[in-house]
């Protein structure tokens, strides 16, 4: 199952038809996806799932009805075990960018993470999973596609927020920290915490 966020609301593509009643459920061969888009960011729909039987095939058809924008994006970890995080838009977001051209995907997540707080000697140690959401620029909606590393530094100078991509501050957070910054993110980004290597119980109070 793939799980796609539309203005933070999920929107499963599946290959099973459940039998649960607090979504809708809507064939992907036969979707009208812009239609759908709207009613999920006018908040007409709350959760919705997208059924074909071949999952992998599902988004690549989601793909070709919205077009993609890749971005790369870094958790990364000080020799502390602290997590660098950026304040934008009032919401606690990890860094990221858009692909340029020419670029490797991993070569985007480096640069990004760098030029977004400042923060250099960058190492990836592991690829993590892709997440996916839907966002609009104009009358169009776009998918953006973010491929995520787990990254490593040594470095210990000050964290520099890149104010033209209204970044309000940078910080590296502890894990108790990274729980109450959780309760103000996105849920693409509880993703990554949920399935990778720190686990952090967003639902306690």
């Amino acid at each position: 199952m793939y799980k796609v966020f539309v203005n933070d609301k999920p929107l499963f593509l599946t290959n099973k038809v459940e039998k649960e009643t607090d979504f809708q459920l809507f064939l992907m061969e036969s979707v009208d996806i812009d239609m759908l888009l709207t009613k999920m960011f006018s908040n007409r729909i709350e959760k919705a799932w997208l059924y074909h039987p071949d999952e992998k095939l599902a988004l690549r058809m989601l793909k070709d009805k919205v077009p993609v924008a890749k971005a790369g994006g870094g958790l990364v970890y000080n020799k502390q075990g602290e997590v660098l995080f950026i304040l934008r838009n009032g919401k606690w977001d990890l860094p990221k960018g858009g692909i340029e051209k020419g670029e490797e995907i991993e070569e985007t997540a480096l640069r990004e993470v760098e030029e977004e707080t400042g923060v250099s000697g960058l190492k990836i140690t592991q690829k993590l999973q892709k997440t996916y959401h839907v966002f609009k620029r104009g009358t169009h909606y776009k998918l953006k596609v973010v491929h995520w590393f787990e990254m490593k530094t040594d470095f210990n100078g000050p964290l520099v927020g890149q104010l033209e991509e209204g970044i309000e501050r940078v910080a590296w957070l502890k894990p108790d920290e990274i729980k109450l910054a959780l309760k103000n993110s996105y849920e693409n980004i509880k993703l990554l915490f949920e399935d990778n290597a720190i686990k952090v119980s967003i639902s306690d109070n």
